[in-house]
């Protein structure tokens, strides 16, 4: 449910601007300052402090007998520490700035003949330090600069960072080498803290503010995870042919992937193939920590993500409203993709609004302003006051028997009968989307008649399958598709709906090792006849238990309920809806042991959809319409989701 943004720290301040504007009043030779609404690019940037420190984590992550010291660069201005003011902070704690870079155009760290960070990757340092903000980048555990393992959002992870807000916050030591014993003092901050980043740092910032800790005031999680089980498994199938011990290996250090096999070995044991939940997984579920979330949120996210796909966002966000914690979002059409690569300019303007009122306490009114900005076409954006919108309901829609096998009917009415549908690794929703309309043997289809209005779909849809498998094992894919011609972000492409321009744009001042001009990016669009809005998978023998997976008995008939990913899709009058129900999605999951023939149950199948305007907007966009006629010829989509082993990761 929606809620209102929390106060800006303008407002406990307002009893102190208002005492002194009545003495102002009272004095007719003073004059009234009116409060700021904006920080303004006073300081200098090319003067600005570089420095860094190795802050001790309080955690021996490598089992050597020390606690860890991660590596802390820092800009910051130096005006501010002369005229005796304290600055807020802007931090991006990261694995990838050695190994992999950041960004669109996979910028590292590096450093001057002292030491110091010469290029801090992205714009953030060139654009907010002359607003008055530090810049801090932390070398998470194990990584670049830093002591210890990477343990891949565990406690080594998030401790990594949050010890530095800690220290932001003179609660922790920090030290001016990283075995030296002469202490570094944040006396330059008023501790007050901003955490963002994309993919594995925005996952980072959420793992901190699920901590709890003090002077942690917002984070921008930006295509982040929110629950590590859900980055590798869906209800018991496996995501990728791999686990968290790939991911470790990938960004570590030469030094930690020499002394961190305990840790590799850790992972190993507590991520089984199996898919069933563990006690390393509940350590990397921040959705079950929301209540201890003081920070507020701005999350941002790609509804066409398949790496960190939207299952991340529903859970989250929710939990996070549960707890009343103030929120704001962004829903792109892309993939993976930063909003800086997909809404430059907006994105800066907000973004400077943002923490200008959540770290610096401007009272600038972005908290009366709509929670919701949604792309609704390729650069095409809408905003609703709430998110899902106030009205959203959800309705049972019923799959029922056409008049040829596996193409059926999706309304309100319970269905009667079966489908059968035997499940090809080699196909995928691209696949079945387009023979929607056409009895193939690797899915059921169900489609309503064209719509005679627009019909709005936002939140996440939940599919109750009940099945009989020929095999013990047998995996399950549900989606959700838009029948109808459209133009598109072309999320399955290289850039995941964005093209990378050769102009550039600049945020900022630069200096000669850190320059604030990145280059302009423009959208990839494809013309489709169909799409996919919303995805979800799991195993069939995780029935009983959506952590915990049993073998099946062939032939006997199980209920298992998918949990789809969110999503905020219109699907335009004239369009139709559609549900698949299928076995392997291909190169979105791994297929099962088996080769299994599905056998589904209409009458007890279903999908609860979350619509605006609830069970009484789909009757009535559906009242009157007729079964459509099967296409002459497949329907066009974007490409199949190509096959790479992906990771959390800023660059594509």
């Amino acid at each position: 449910m929606p809620t209102r943004m929390r106060p800006t720290i303008w407002r406990p301040l307002a009893t102190a601007a208002t005492a002194a504007l009545m003495a102002t009043l009272l004095t007719p030779v003073a004059t009234a300052r009116p409060a700021p609404r904006q920080s303004e690019p006073v300081h200098s940037y090319e003067d600005a402090v570089r420095e860094a420190v190795w802050v001790d984590t309080g955690y021996d992550g490598n089992g050597d007998g020390e606690d860890d010291r991660v590596a802390v660069d820092i800009v910051r201005p130096r005006e501010p520490a002369r005229q005796g003011r304290k600055i807020p902070v802007i931090m991006d704690a990261s694995p990838y700035y050695s190994c992999c870079g950041r960004g669109n155009e996979s910028q590292k760290k590096t450093y001057d003949a002292d030491g110091d960070v010469d290029q801090m990757p992205l714009y953030y340092d060139n654009y907010f330090v002359p607003r008055g903000y530090a810049f801090v980048g932390v070398d998470l555990a194990g990584t670049n600069r830093s002591d210890g393992c990477v343990d891949v959002g565990g406690r080594s992870d998030v401790q990594s960072a949050k010890a530095v807000v800690d220290w932001l916050n003179g609660r922790a030591k920090a030290y001016t080498t990283r075995t030296g014993t002469e202490r570094a003092e944040a006396s330059w901050t008023n501790g007050r803290t901003g955490m963002i980043g994309k993919s594995w740092d925005g996952t980072i910032a959420g793992g901190v503010a699920a901590t709890g800790v003090e002077g942690l005031e917002t984070i921008v999680p930006i295509a982040a995870i929110s629950s590590w089980y859900d980055y590798y498994f869906s209800q018991g199938a496996p995501l990728y042919g791999s686990g968290p011990d790939w991911l470790s290996d990938y960004v570590n250090s030469p030094e930690a992937r020499a002394t961190c096999d305990a840790v590799q070995q850790k992972l190993v044991d507590g991520a089984p193939r199996t898919g069933d939940w563990t006690k390393l997984w509940t350590e990397r579920d921040y959705v079950k920590a929301a209540s201890k979330v003081k920070a507020s949120v701005f999350l941002v996210h790609g509804m066409q993500d398949l790496n960190v796909r939207m299952q991340h966002v529903g859970p989250w966000w929710n939990a996070l409203a549960k707890h009343g914690v103030d929120r704001k979002i962004w829903l792109s059409q892309t993939g993976h993709v930063d909003p800086f690569d997909f809404r430059r300019t907006e994105w800066v303007e907000t973004l400077h609004r943002w923490f200008d009122h959540e770290l610096l306490g401007y009272d600038n009114g972005i908290d009366r302003e709509p929670m919701a900005d949604i792309e609704r076409r390729p650069d095409q954006w809408e905003t609703s006051e709430s998110w899902p919108p106030r009205g959203t309901a959800t309705a049972t829609l019923r799959p029922g028997e056409g008049d040829r096998p596996g193409v059926g009917t999706l309304g309100l009415r319970r269905g009667h009968g079966t489908e059968t549908l035997t499940d090809d690794p080699a196909l995928g929703e691209t696949d079945w989307a387009a023979h929607i309309d056409r009895p193939t043997p690797e899915k059921a289809g169900f489609v309503t008649g064209p719509l005679t209005r627009d019909l709005r779909l936002s939140g996440a849809t939940e599919v109750t399958v009940t099945a009989r498998s020929s095999t013990p094992t047998a995996h399950l894919s549900a989606v959700l598709v838009d029948l109808g011609p459209d133009t598109i972000r072309d999320y399955a492409a290289p850039g995941e709906g964005i093209t990378t321009l050769t102009n550039r744009t600049c945020w900022g001042p630069s200096t000669p090792g850190d320059s604030s001009c990145y280059k302009e990016t423009a959208a990839k669009t494809a013309d489709v006849d169909h799409t996919v809005v919303s995805r979800g998978w799991a195993d069939l023998g995780n029935h009983a238990s959506k952590w915990q997976g049993r073998p099946l008995t062939p032939g006997k008939a199980y209920t298992l309920t998918l949990d789809l990913g969110a999503t905020d899709h219109v699907v335009p009058a004239g369009h139709r809806l559609a549900l698949v129900v299928a076995g392997t999605d291909k190169d979105l999951i791994d297929p099962p042991s088996d080769t299994p023939t599905l056998t589904v149950d209409l009458s007890r199948t279903s999908a609860r959809v979350p619509f605006v305007g609830g069970t009484a907007a789909f009757a009535e966009a559906t009242a009157g319409t007729a079964t459509v006629a099967p296409a002459p010829a497949p329907l066009d989509g974007v490409s199949a989701p190509h096959t790479a082993h992906r990771v959390p990761e800023g660059a594509r």
